[in-house]
């Protein structure tokens, strides 16, 4: 079996001996442009991306290409419909990041209503060593306990939100994106409703049809003024443009997100040129990068590998 690992930067440089043992001939590759997949996967039985599209021209110039493994859950970078016409498998990973996703949107609440990066920057820029004063009030903070939290989308991840939301004393609610309404520890809600009664909405669904565009400037005047939003799923889910206008109207205290429409985000984005950037707390897609998960997703990576071979 030949094996090639197109986007290795996407799992932080973590170990892949495991990996590369169950293979013949295994070949990784830090970062792939769209132009080097054919002849980077020429002859390989088995292709690894993360985030390295391939669709279905990639795979027509690839006849022996047998399996398509994903390191990550999402499967938006493979044409599924061209990889099942052709008999090529693909997996994914699943479950690897709940705790890290789930952890970090907890984070991204308690900082939003902590104001802690307004203080941050406050606190090392000077200004609190050239006040004169023990204390600084100018942004107001509010704990989470006894707030609404609704969580858009109630997979593994929203399951374990909802959790870590529960014992931090918040009421739950969610809305099943799916349309399905399943027996939770939680309320289902509609969404008009979910948002306007929330304190903190959360979203944790897949990107697809029924959810692109889901939170726009219609949803996000139906939140209080007080409340916070918060994507750690897909970019394309908010309305990014709705949002930065939301925010610099004060429409909601403040936002946070993980996930862009466009990754890296666009230089002309209008979150990069808030009135107040400290309404917005950002990171660059790496909500789900614990070295603990990593190693989970190196680990069902492996798996997968191992089922398909012993298939063969």
């Amino acid at each position: 079996m030949k094996s090639v690992f197109l986007d290795k930067y996407s799992i932080c440089g973590r170990d892949t001996s495991a990996i590369a043992a169950l293979c013949d001939h295994y070949t990784e590759y830090d970062y792939t442009l769209p132009a080097e997949v054919i002849e980077r996967c020429k002859d390989a039985d088995i292709v690894i991306t993360n985030k390295v599209y391939i669709g279905a021209e990639t795979m027509d110039a690839l006849p022996s290409l047998k399996l398509i493994c994903i390191a990550a859950t999402g499967m938006n970078n493979v044409d599924l419909e061209a990889a099942a016409q052709r008999g090529i498998e693909v997996r994914n990973a699943v479950g690897y990041s709940t705790y890290s996703v789930a952890e970090t949107t907890l984070c991204c609440a308690l900082a939003l209503f902590r104001e802690v990066v307004y203080y941050d920057n406050y606190f090392k820029s000077g200004a609190y060593s050239a006040s004169g004063r023990m204390f600084n009030f100018d942004r107001p903070t509010a704990q989470i306990r006894g707030k609404n939290w609704g969580i858009i989308g109630m997979g593994n991840i929203g399951r374990e939100v909802a959790r870590l939301a529960t014992a931090f004393g918040c009421d739950v609610r969610y809305f099943p994106t799916s349309g399905v309404i399943r027996e939770e520890d939680y309320p289902a809600d509609e969404l008009d409703r979910l948002l306007a009664w929330a304190d903190i909405v959360s979203v944790h669904c897949p990107l697809n049809a029924h959810t692109k565009g889901l939170i726009g400037c219609r949803e996000l005047r139906m939140m209080k003024p007080s409340s916070v939003l918060i994507n750690v799923a897909r970019g394309g889910i908010v309305d990014e443009a709705a949002l930065a206008e939301a925010l610099d109207g004060s429409i909601i205290r403040g936002a946070a997100l993980d996930v862009f429409t466009s990754e890296p985000l666009d230089p002309q984005s209008p979150l990069l040129h808030l009135k107040e950037p400290h309404s917005l707390l950002a990171s660059p897609h790496n909500a789900w990068s614990t070295v603990e998960a990593i190693d989970r997703l190196v680990e069902c990576i492996k798996n997968n590998i191992d089922e398909f071979i012993k298939r063969q």
